[in-house]
């Protein structure tokens, strides 16, 4: 029985040499880039994909907090078919919503992926679509499957390109002496400046894979929104894409810490490490100096923290200001946000008419008559919707509107806005996890790309259904559209553009509509002054 068994073994892994074999030896056509020649794998649907390509050199040893700096050539043929390590980071919990299992994680981590059709060839000339990812500056990876450009490519429609950049403490960190080092005086963005070398390595190659550099439309949702925000504000950005859409990036009215502020940050960051100089601390293993992340990690749980700041060099001035001076890179812009990313507003949950008062008192204080009025409701069922509504616009669409009035006022390039307002249908049999609540953040992303099945990957958390396919569909589409001609307007999903005197959005929600902002009730909540009309007084809140 055992020589049996070996028997069998030894003829099955012959086999399996045999295949292994054959598919290397297939010739597989390879494309010459800037630094190289490379090959790809082709996918089952046909689209062709490159995986970990290296877009930079390493961030290693000297160049760590260092601006990104040119690749080395390399001899032969690079083969890039597997994703690249994520930029090391903190590790989620296995039990939220968004899990999509391990990846290596590295500090050598700058790498991007790019899916093409499979009859791109070179002078094809289509629209390049490029996702930045999220995870509040401290994670996140464009090796999760969420973020994956297949379907966007298999349309024929367009390249699909996502990468990495660094993030967190090593990604964000500002210290004078990082300052005095640098040509431009300045430090941190560096994450910032990966997506400015990542655009760069766009143009200089992206037509070679079948694209059309001079039409790239930049994409990206939660922190990687507030970096297309931040791009478009951006001098050294200029040129480099055509397009833009933030999905859940906030607005202009987020300002960052200045450089001075971010530098003494870093100080007590070096403290902490229990280091004397930079040079030491670049001679740290990369898990040793995250081991400081939670404690200056950027979010609501501390004011201090390692973030974005106002450097003098990617970022001359708060974003806002950039944008009331017409400095900004004035492309058409998508924005919006998911009609229940609503979390940090108590309102949110009130479900009997009098809590819904009582929230409103706490929140509003003296302006509380002025709330009700406004936001009007006779009964509980209508005090837990406008409690909702009320805490969408003060927590999200504020930002949208923020950005929409900016851009409108000192920009020419036209300006639209969605609320992606459908749940997800959950599968009841895969609770216990981290179950959302209706149309949650991030809840959006996956029909923008098509990617629904990568909530499906472990266990089956989504029963999706033929209109959540027809949803993502259209939606593809219109990102299409608007990657072609700055319009994201198709014959199945008319999407009027946003405007001060006429502010429509369009809703997706369990149907698609166009929608009618109130604009009373947008300016109740407070708005960066620059933004303000004539006869729009801010209010602030108690909880500002």
């Amino acid at each position: 029985m055992k020589s049996n068994l070996f028997g069998t073994a030894a003829r099955i892994m012959a086999l399996c040499a045999l295949l292994i074999s054959q598919v290397q030896a297939a010739p597989r056509a390879t494309i010459a880039i800037d630094a190289g020649r490379i090959d790809g794998v082709t996918l089952a649907s046909g689209v062709q994909a490159y995986f970990g390509i290296p877009y930079v050199a390493p961030p290693v040893r000297d160049l760590r907090w260092k601006a990104p700096q040119p690749v080395a050539p390399w001899a032969g043929v690079f083969h890039a078919d597997r994703k690249g390590a994520e930029c090391i980071q903190l590790l989620r919990r296995k039990d939220i919503n968004h899990y999509f299992g391990e990846e290596a994680t590295s500090e050598d981590c700058l790498f991007l992926n790019v899916w093409a059709p499979a009859k791109a060839k070179p002078g094809a000339s289509l629209p390049v679509v490029v996702f930045i990812h999220g995870g509040g500056f401290t994670l996140g990876s464009s090796g999760m499957a969420l973020y994956g450009g297949e379907k966007v490519a298999r349309s024929n429609g367009a390249i699909f390109v996502n990468f990495n950049y660094r993030v967190g403490i090593l990604g964000f960190l500002a210290h004078p002496e990082l300052s005095a080092e640098s040509p431009h005086h300045a430090s941190g963005n560096y994450g910032f400046l990966d997506q400015v070398a990542a655009l760069d390595w766009i143009q200089r190659n992206i037509a070679r894979f079948g694209g059309n550099p001079d039409n790239v439309t930049i994409t990206g949702q939660s922190a990687g929104g507030g970096s297309v925000l931040a791009l478009v504000a951006s001098p050294l950005a200029k040129g480099k894409f055509h397009r833009a859409v933030i999905m859940s990036g906030g607005g202009p009215g987020n300002n960052y810490p200045s450089l001075a502020e971010s530098e003494k940050t870093g100080l007590e960051a070096q403290a902490a490490l229990g280091e004397t100089s930079i040079a030491a601390m670049r001679q740290l293993p990369a898990d040793r100096v995250f081991s400081i992340q939670r404690d200056f990690q950027f979010g609501p749980s501390g004011s201090v923290s390692v973030r974005p700041n106002i450097d003098g060099h990617f970022l001359p001035d708060q974003i806002g200001a950039i944008f009331a001076a017409g400095r900004q890179n004035d492309v058409p812009t998508i924005a919006g946000l998911t009609a229940d990313d609503i979390s940090s507003s108590t309102l949110q949950k009130v479900t009997t008419l009098a809590q819904f008062h009582s929230e409103a008192r706490a929140a509003y204080g003296e302006n509380t008559e002025l709330f009700l009025k406004l936001y009007p409701a006779a009964n509980d069922e209508e005090a837990s919707r406008m409690g909702r509504l009320s805490a969408r616009h003060a927590v999200m669409e504020k930002g949208a509107r923020a950005l929409g009035l900016a851009q409108r006022s000192s920009g020419k390039a036209p300006f639209y806005m969605y609320v992606f307002s459908h749940a997800h249908p959950i599968n009841p049999a895969a609770r216990p996890f981290d179950n959302p609540t209706g149309a949650y953040h991030t809840s959006d992303v996956p029909f923008w790309f098509q990617t629904q099945d990568a909530l499906n990957l472990f266990r089956p958390t989504r029963l999706w259904n033929g209109y959540d396919r027809e949803l993502a569909n259209r939606m593809t589409q219109s990102l299409l559209a608007f990657a072609r001609s700055g319009n994201p307007a198709t014959q199945s999903m008319a999407w009027p553009q946003w405007s001060i005197d006429n502010p429509r959005h369009l809703d997706l929600g369990d149907r698609v509509s166009v929608e009618q902002q109130n604009s009373d009730q947008m300016n109740f909540h407070k708005l960066p002054a620059q933004y303000l009309r004539p006869g729009m007084a801010p209010l602030r809140t108690t909880r500002d």
